[in-house]
């Protein structure tokens, strides 16, 4: 669940995760659980020439940045992933402010106390 990296210049989400997966990551914490084809549907709206297996692929992705986990159940037509949230947004949004900060403090501690003490409430 760790932000893999952080671009200065995108704001939201976008900023810590590409942007098709920070679009299907909204989705999925305001519907929790959901199969790729559902997820399809949903962003085909927004992005008409987008395929389903690049829906699938990302929701992979996803799953090994530890943001979805997927399980298999049985349903009309077979076999099929159904993707649930492992985390809440607020809790990655924390993460991802931890992470950020712990760098600041590795890399540029003085600059980043001096920083903060000029913010402060």
């Amino acid at each position: 669940m760790e932000p893999h990296e952080f671009k200065l210049t995108e704001e939201g989400m976008k900023a810590v995760l590409p942007p098709l997966e920070a679009e299907i990551m909204e989705h999925m914490w305001k519907v929790k659980v959901a199969t790729a084809g559902q997820v399809y549907e949903y962003m085909k709206e927004k992005h008409p020439d987008i395929r389903r297996s690049t829906i699938s692929i990302l929701m992979n992705r996803l799953c090994e940045r530890g943001l979805l986990k997927r399980s298999v159940e049985k349903g009309r037509g077979g076999m099929r992933y159904v993707y649930t949230i492992t985390t809440t947004r607020e809790e990655f949004e924390e993460k991802v402010v931890q992470s950020i900060l712990d760098a600041l403090m590795t890399n540029f501690k003085e600059a980043t106390y001096a920083y903060l003490s000029k913010i402060k409430k």
